[in-house]
């Protein structure tokens, strides 16, 4: 607490915030669909003596999950965590001392949602048997998320293709006239900025937010004419700004080019992310890319390190994936059965999961989780509470902070005005920080920085924006998104 911004931070006492709602409607809906999950799961499961104890623990923490939920409803008091033998329950702990006996309905917004599943997070560690030690809660919805995204996956999945063959068949990286140095560097900085609108798009499918997402929902967000229709919702974009650090590092010949991506959700987002992970190492604009899950489930939909093997398993065999109805996999179809694939729609899927796995073999595509990223507090504590993480950092070109959690941990979650700029808002990871951070994020929280003046105020005067409620609900759809840069190098 002591390090970060002494902005005030949104709380779930504020009728005005998307706090309110957050911890009185989403939080018990999670908690039910985790209960729903885990009772799937209990129920599957023998009753023989072999199993015995399984089935037992399964139970417990059914019930558990259900007084939690009780507790929340009825604004109980945050009560200390249990001690799982992991470091960051004593920091938890200690926060939550220090903020007295906070409330649900009345506590600080990010941390009351952090310690909501690092809570439920306590309930799988501490399980005897090594089967719910090791259980995502909330696997089922991030699978089942992805296989509803099947017409946008196969869209980009030739898409990708043709340009990686393109990219690796020509020394020029564009078919553009080599002659003209300027032509074929704009043609990879198109290229670029569509790679990575596309990344940013992707957080559109955040499960912990979109509880109720249907089949035709997930179509409308995704795919090619969705990405063109929402480019005007971009608040600010400084992909530009972004493809000039990495493209200066490529045409300088620098031997490392490191672009790290702090992941946000699993499924169809990770997926893009993928995607633009491989773009920018086949272009050079990269030499590798370290991408940050989290180390437990976490906000719903957030990547842990099984969900890259998940996504990959799919992949390798995507006819099996995307034609079956299984119940792990069974994407919201209308009780339609899945269509087949054609072979030209396997072959592509497939060719990604072949890229991706060489790439990840190589040493390419590394995966590097850190605890720090489940931690209560902002990104504002960064240089003080992992000093080692900040510093590895600094070897990147180029921090990507993907999506709406991010965000709100790199502005400290604070009730900046709007126009604020973004590397003031970042406090401690702004200017002369060591890195350079791009945010990727679609807005689906109330904290937003870097408009220009009078923007927040327009915006809030359209249909669904707020009004003079003194709520900033047109950030709270998603519908919006900002791209924004520091250089903490320069």
């Amino acid at each position: 607490m002591e390090y970060d911004t002494k902005t005030p931070t949104y709380q779930t006492s504020d009728p005005t915030s998307f706090a309110f709602t957050s911890a009185r409607e989403r939080w018990p809906a999670i908690i039910t669909g985790a209960i729903d999950d885990v009772h799937r799961t209990v129920s599957s499961i023998s009753s023989s003596d072999a199993d015995k104890e399984k089935l037992a623990e399964g139970k417990a923490i059914v019930s558990a999950l259900a007084s939690l939920k009780y507790e929340l409803q009825h604004n109980r008091a945050l009560t200390p965590l249990p001690d799982d033998s992991f470091p960051d329950i004593a920091g938890y702990n200690a926060e939550l001392q220090a903020r007295g006996t906070p409330k649900w309905h009345d506590v600080e917004w990010l941390y009351a949602e952090c310690y909501l599943y690092r809570r439920i997070a306590t309930l799988f560690s501490m399980a005897r048997d090594p089967y719910w030690k090791a259980y995502d809660i909330f696997q089922r919805q991030k699978m089942s998320t992805f296989k509803s995204s099947r017409p946008a996956v196969l869209e980009l999945a030739s898409r990708y293709r043709e340009i990686i063959e393109q990219i690796r068949g020509s020394k020029n990286h564009a078919v553009v006239d080599a002659s003209d140095p300027a032509a074929v560097e704009e043609a990879e900085k198109v290229l670029f900025t569509e790679m990575a609108e596309i990344c940013l798009w992707g957080n559109a499918t955040d499960l912990s937010l979109l509880t109720s997402l249907t089949y035709e929902d997930i179509q409308k967000l995704q795919g090619s004419n969705a990405r063109k229709e929402s480019e005007k919702n971009i608040l600010v974009n400084d992909l530009g700004k972004a493809f000039e650090v990495l493209n200066r590092a490529h045409k300088e010949g620098k031997e490392s080019r490191r672009v790290d991506i702090v992941l946000d959700n699993a499924g169809f987002e990770l997926f893009v992310d993928l995607v633009l992970a491989g773009y920018l190492l086949a272009t050079g604009l990269a030499t590798e890319v370290v991408l940050h899950p989290k180390s437990i489930p976490w906000f719903v939909s957030d990547v842990v390190p099984r969900d890259l093997q998940a996504l990959l398993e799919a992949m390798q065999d995507p006819k099996a994936f995307y034609e079956s109805a299984s119940d792990e996999h069974d994407g919201k179809s209308n009780g339609q059965a899945p269509a087949p694939l054609s072979d030209d729609e396997a072959a592509n899927v497939k060719f990604l999961f072949d890229d991706w796995s060489a790439l990840h073999a190589e040493g390419q595509l590394i995966l590097r989780p850190n605890r720090f990223w489940t931690h209560a507090g902002s990104f504002w504590r960064l240089p003080k509470t992992e000093p080692d993480l900040l510093e590895d950092l600094k070897e990147s070109e180029l921090v990507i902070f993907k999506g709406d959690l991010n965000y709100r941990k790199l502005t400290g979650d604070a009730t900046w005005p709007a126009s604020t700029p973004f590397v003031e808002a970042i406090g401690p990871l702004g200017p002369s920080s060591g890195i350079r951070v791009l945010a990727l994020r679609t807005c689906k929280a109330d904290v937003v920085v870097g408009l220009p003046e009078g923007k927040d105020e327009e915006i809030r005067a359209t249909s669904g924006g707020g009004g003079d409620s003194g709520a900033r609900k047109w950030a709270w759809s998603g519908k919006w998104a900002v791209v924004q840069f520091s250089d903490g190098k320069s």
